[in-house]
């Protein structure tokens, strides 16, 4: 009589309670009603169905469909991972979100939840068109991989539907999931979850899977019943068609069970022995060791056989082959069975106790793993942190050392000059009878300046008339003060904003040096970021584009789209940098300090002279001053300057206040404007005095009014002066040390007026450092105008300049007679012309006139 050794894996997925009702008595005549009887009786538990979703409904639509078509009544979960942003859009860019306010990200998370659930909502749709109730899940994670992972795993999902690939990737070829995240889920889910991988509405491959993980291993692990070797081939199943069906079922999907052997042949050539029904010996034979020594099985079926006969057959038939040894036997047998399974039973269970502890243990190992990485990543910043500030303190030692070397210096100095100053007297003494011999030149200079004073009034007059004829004749025409530049022609003339072009930068933006339609320009580029917003740039371009002189930067257009200015390059930079000698520049020589301070003094006078508003620079610094090529200055920045109404009647400049918040650099700002924010033409006086006493001194200008108010109470005024200016004269050098003092003075209606009082101190000072060098720069080979006075039409200097469509400007005659003899495109550019209307350019006029006067 054959055996069939069925040796269950997982008896919780199988529910046997129905060979409890197989009885010998019913003995199967082929192997194949056993089959069917085990097929019967094997029920699969259903597992809920997971689809994984992405954002884009459009691209997940049809694996869904796909799920629902073939889910079989099963219920359904959409599932996705919500991957927050680590860029949030914030004023028409993307920062990072440590860039951002914590109050900004929560408000962007919860737009993203909110996104997230309304796109579930559109899948769950979908499924109730489809006539399915669904779920829906979704979780936070930084990818999307590790975020499905872990869905998988906390809620022990054992079906899922996902993508294998973009629809568009999809062929009939496709055998493999293509995108990196199926192939990922598909290497390191857990053996329990079933995949099913779908691209454009088809399964492209399955990824089969077990009821549990713990199974997935007694599968692979677990060892096969050995056949006794006595046993022949002829002793198995002669069906091998039936046995592959018992062992399809018992091994299908859902069932990890197996058939192990077909032990042994029947005698009388019967396949199959009938099962004994009892209950218990059901529940020992699921119990049975997976190796069984051949006694043993013969044993087993020779009380079996015999327990069977004993009840089933008549009763002459029990009494002739009853064996009461065999029956012994057979109990032994299953007490040692019963045993075995209460052994094995514990077994299992200290088995589960033991791998649940063991992934306990593996959990605490790496969070103590994540632990000690982030203590270890702790004590690496704070030693690094350690090391900063070991080599700040380093730093303060050396700069300590290198400040009480200075001072030391500094004394040395100073006593070397003490000692001078004794010698110096009779140099003094001699400098004074030299003073009284040129003070006759003085007074013949003065002579000549006052006829040049009254040609230059009537020459102004003159021109002030015809600006009034010229606005009365143009009142009809367009106002336009600049020439508006395109973004295009900024990036073009600073080789798109290239770093090596770069000449200046601070807190309103950068400055780029550029060629520009023929011409070496400045262009600044307001930062959108900076105290300068667009009113500052709104208001600088009106300024610079009405007045003009010739110490005023020119402005020679503006780009309103890109806040940027575009005034004529001055190759010496600014007057912060010549008086720190920076880039191992020669000193300024006290002559051209002069010349510089009396050039400032007359372009403030010029903007508080202005009508019908009064112009308060508000910024006047060194930085803010720029030298020619010649080292005439020229004052620029009037972003923040202020316009404030003349008062009829009044001659006091003191009564002109506008109230405003404080701007500037606190070094050089009115201490009144500080404490009441209010603005006047006397704020910039003290600017000014701040300035003179630097061209003095060489110094900075904290606390120097006081440094210099000491010297000259100790007569030691020339130990304050910049040696590197050369020999200043003396009586000069104190006279604008005493003018540049009162200038500073507290309270504003102490300091002096500068178009009377400080101009007259002035005034005589540029006669005794050689002139007005705007005079000089006519002659020679410094009489070339600057190219953008020159027509591109007639490559002559303009007299009557106009803006055409292109942007470029031209003599408006010959500009009239290219449009008229049939020209529709740009004389610059060739280019069509958008229109044929000309704006005159008047601040470009006013420019040229200036330089065809100081030209004659």
């Amino acid at each position: 009589m054959a055996v069939v050794s069925l040796v269950p894996t997982l008896t919780q997925r199988i529910n046997l309670s129905r060979l409890n009702d197989i009885r010998v008595s019913g003995v199967m005549s082929s192997s194949g009603e056993i089959v069917s009887e085990l097929a019967s009786m094997a029920q699969i538990i259903e597992d809920k169905i997971y689809v994984a979703v992405g954002k884009d409904v459009k691209d997940s639509r049809m694996t869904l469909i796909w799920a629902l078509q073939n889910s079989g009544g099963k219920k359904i979960c959409v599932i996705s991972i919500l991957v927050p942003a680590q860029k949030i859009p914030f004023m028409g860019t993307l920062l990072p979100v440590s860039a951002v306010k914590e109050e900004k990200v929560r408000e962007y998370r919860e737009t993203e939840k909110l996104t997230m659930e309304n796109i579930l909502d559109e899948y769950l749709q979908i499924c109730n068109q489809m006539g399915v109730q669904a779920e829906k899940l979704y979780l936070e994670k930084e990818s999307i991989e590790k975020g499905i992972l872990d869905l998988i795993s906390v809620h022990g999902i054992r079906k899922l539907v996902m993508g294998a690939a973009s629809d568009r990737r999809y062929s009939r070829k496709m055998t493999e999931p293509k995108s990196k995240k199926a192939i990922y889920i598909r290497d390191e889910a857990p053996m329990s979850c079933h995949i099913w991988f779908i691209c454009n509405g088809h399964l492209i491959y399955t990824r089969e899977g077990y009821i549990d993980q713990a199974e997935a291993e007694a599968l692979t692990t677990s060892p096969q019943v050995r056949i006794p070797p006595d046993v022949g081939e002829s002793s198995i199943s002669s069906d091998p068609g039936e046995l592959s069906t018992a062992q399809n079922l018992l091994s299908g999907p859902g069932s990890c069970h197996e058939l192990d052997r077909i032990a042994r042949g029947s005698p009388q050539g019967s396949i199959f022995s009938s099962c004994y029904s009892s209950p218990a010996f059901d529940s020992v034979s699921a119990s049975l060791p997976r190796t069984i020594t051949r006694e043993t099985m013969l044993e087993l079926d020779q009380s079996k056989e015999s327990i069977a006969s004993n009840q089933y057959s008549p009763p002459s038939v029990l009494d002739q082959n009853i064996d009461d040894s065999l029956c012994d036997q057979l109990e032994l047998a299953l007490v040692e069975a019963e045993k075995a399974k209460k052994a094995a039973l514990e077994e299992a269970i200290n088995r589960g106790k033991a791998e649940k502890d063991f992934l306990d243990a593996v959990r605490r190992a790496k969070a103590l793993e994540s632990l000690y990485a982030e203590e270890v990543k702790q004590k690496r910043e704070i030693k690094q942190e350690l090391g900063k500030e070991e080599a700040a303190l380093e730093k303060m030692k050396l700069e300590r050392d290198e400040l009480m070397n200075e001072l030391r210096l500094s004394l040395e100095q100073k006593l070397l000059l003490e000692s001078q100053i004794a010698e110096s007297d009779q140099v003094v003494k001699e400098l004074e009878q030299k003073i009284i011999s040129a003070v006759d030149l003085l007074q013949n200079f003065k002579k000549e300046r006052d006829d040049l004073q009254i040609e230059c009034d009537r020459a102004l007059r003159e021109a002030e008339e015809l600006k009034i004829r010229q606005r009365e004749t143009s009142s009809t025409s367009i106002p336009c003060f600049y020439s508006e530049i395109s973004f295009l022609e900024i990036k073009g003339a600073t080789k798109n904003f290239d770093h090596s072009l770069k000449i200046g930068e601070g807190g309103y933006g950068s400055i780029y040096k550029g060629i520009l339609r023929h011409t070496e320009v400045a262009i600044k580029m307001l930062h959108p970021h900076s105290l300068q917003g667009p009113s500052e740039f709104q208001q600088e371009v009106e300024v610079l584009s009405k007045v003009r002189h010739p110490n005023l930067v020119t402005l020679i257009g503006a780009c309103p789209e890109a806040w940027s200015l575009v005034y004529e390059f001055l190759p010496n930079g600014s007057l912060e940098d010549r008086i720190s000698c920076k880039g191992n520049s020669p000193p300024l020589s006290w002559q051209t300090r002069i010349r510089i301070a009396v050039e400032l003094c007359s372009a403030l006078i010029f903007l508080h002279s202005s009508k019908p508003h009064i112009i308060v620079h508000g910024d006047v610094k060194p930085a803010n001053i720029l030298l020619d090529a010649h080292f005439v200055s020229k004052l620029g920045d009037f972003g923040i300057c202020r316009l404030l109404n003349r008062n009829k009647g009044s001659s006091n400049d003191t009564t002109l206040l506008h109230h405003t918040d404080p701007k500037g650099t606190f070094a050089y700002m009115d201490p009144e404007f500080l404490s009441t924010g209010e603005l006047s033409p006397k704020s910039d006086a003290y600017s000014f005095g701040i300035i003179l006493l630097r061209l003095l001194t060489g110094r900075s200008a904290l606390r120097l009014a006081k440094e210099v108010q000491n010297a000259l109470e100790k007569g030691n005024l020339k130990s304050l002066l910049d040696p590197l200016a050369g020999d200043w004269p003396f009586v000069q050098a104190e006279q604008l040390a005493h003018l540049a003092l009162r200038c500073c003075e507290v309270n504003r209606k102490n300091r002096p007026n500068l178009g009377s009082e400080v101009w007259r101190v002035l005034e005589p000072m540029k006669a005794f450092c050689g002139g007005s060098p705007s005079v000089q720069i006519g002659c020679g080979e410094h009489s070339q105008p600057p190219p953008y006075f020159i027509c591109p039409i007639l490559l002559e200097v303009m007299q009557d300049p106009h803006v055409a469509a292109d942007g470029f400007t031209y003599e408006a005659v010959a500009l009239r007679g290219w449009l008229e003899g049939g020209h529709n495109t740009s004389p610059t550019t060739n280019l069509p012309l958008a229109h044929t209307n000309l704006i005159p350019n008047r601040a470009l006029r006013s420019s040229i006139q200036e330089w065809l006067q100081s030209h004659r």
